[in-house]
């Protein structure tokens, strides 16, 4: 099957000719300037000036890091908002749809609701893996996107690579693979595949294994023609220059976030072993991200005993086959001693 990009953009996208910043209009470089294109407060307190548009230089940052082109990346503040705008360039409210597969990230839903975009589900399979041959069922006319999030967030695996693969040969829309928990994986990015899929979209985020969730940080992976349809509709200034700042810090400071990364893998496989010695937990998932998934007796009965033990957990129950599921985020050491502590105090 052929993939046509311009088949699926829509069609007052791309024709739209997108707002033009004061700062889009030329190329900032290393001299003194006087700026008085921007009606800013022209006196210096760090924050008087507005942030780089298409935040050039957190891009090369991030480009080396990842292995791609900065033309290939458009940031966002946070994930959510790439996700956003993949729905508004692509899906037209009250005829597309999207497919998701249950249990996955629950903004899917809240976006395509936004954008009155009908939502088919397929669930996962008992394992949480994905059931190819009941996806390429439910695809039809009007599907134009995929989501996918691998390390799966609320079960933590990675799905198949062969079965991702295989979606993306046999679907002519777009696959967006989230990867917001690729970092703790021993599965490799996707990003190395966006040459020999160009209906591949990627999206990774500074929140999880770059501890960075305060700032708001999503990134958008893809072939260059679709960030340049992005680019069309993101808010001009949409990263403000703090942001831009600590992401390129903590991005240079690959060391401190590789020892995070390692620690918290190690805790996790030592949290792992000492929930399955806990009496009234009955199964704990395998994980691929900086969480566990763990059935219990009673999922309510025990999140409300956490909570009265000053310790908050995700209570999963109301998901697709997640049915009397606890997430434990994997804290720092001290954190998850209390944690086990607490649970075998209320096992007694």
């Amino acid at each position: 099957m052929s993939f046509d990009l311009q088949k699926l953009v829509r069609s007052h996208i791309a024709d739209l000719q997108p707002y033009s910043s004061a700062r889009d209009e030329f190329d900032t470089v290393e001299r003194e300037i006087v700026y008085l294109d921007a009606n800013e407060n022209p006196f210096d307190n760090g924050v008087n000036r507005y942030p780089d548009p298409q935040q050039r230089k957190l891009k090369e940052v991030i480009a080396r890091r990842r292995g791609v082109a900065a033309n290939q990346l458009l940031l966002g503040n946070g994930s959510d908002e790439v996700l956003d705008l993949i729905f508004r360039a692509f899906c037209i409210p009250n005829q597309d749809k999207i497919i998701v597969m249950p249990p996955t990230y629950g903004m899917y839903k809240v976006l395509a609701n936004i954008n009155c975009i009908s939502l088919d589900e397929v669930p996962l399979n008992n394992d949480f893996q994905l059931v190819i041959k009941d996806i390429l069922n439910q695809i039809s006319s009007q599907t134009k996107t995929i989501f996918l999030c691998s390390p799966n967030n609320p079960s933590g695996n990675s799905f198949q690579r062969e079965d991702i693969l295989t979606l993306l040969k046999s679907f002519t829309g777009l696959v967006v693979i989230d990867e917001a928990y690729i970092d703790f994986s021993t599965q490799k990015s996707l990003v190395f595949d966006l040459s020999s899929y160009p209906n591949l979209i990627i999206t990774q985020t500074l929140s999880k294994a770059y501890g960075l969730a305060g700032i708001r940080l999503g990134i958008c992976i893809a072939s260059e023609e679709i960030i340049d349809i992005l680019n069309k509709i993101k808010p001009p200034y949409n990263i403000n220059s703090l942001t831009q700042e600590r992401a390129i810090s903590a991005l240079k400071d690959w060391d401190t976030t590789q020892g995070q990364i390692t620690q918290l893998i190690a805790e996790r496989k030592g949290l792992f072993a000492q929930l399955e010695k806990v009496s009234f937990v009955e199964k704990v998932y395998p994980s691929d991200a900086n969480f566990l998934l763990v059935q219990v007796d009673d999922a309510n009965k025990r999140y409300a005993q956490l909570i009265e033990n000053n310790i908050v957990v995700r209570n999963r129950s109301k998901q697709v086959g997640c049915e009397n599921c606890l997430r434990f985020s994997v804290g720092t050491p001290r954190e998850n001693q209390i944690l086990i502590e607490t649970l075998n105090r209320l096992s007694s």
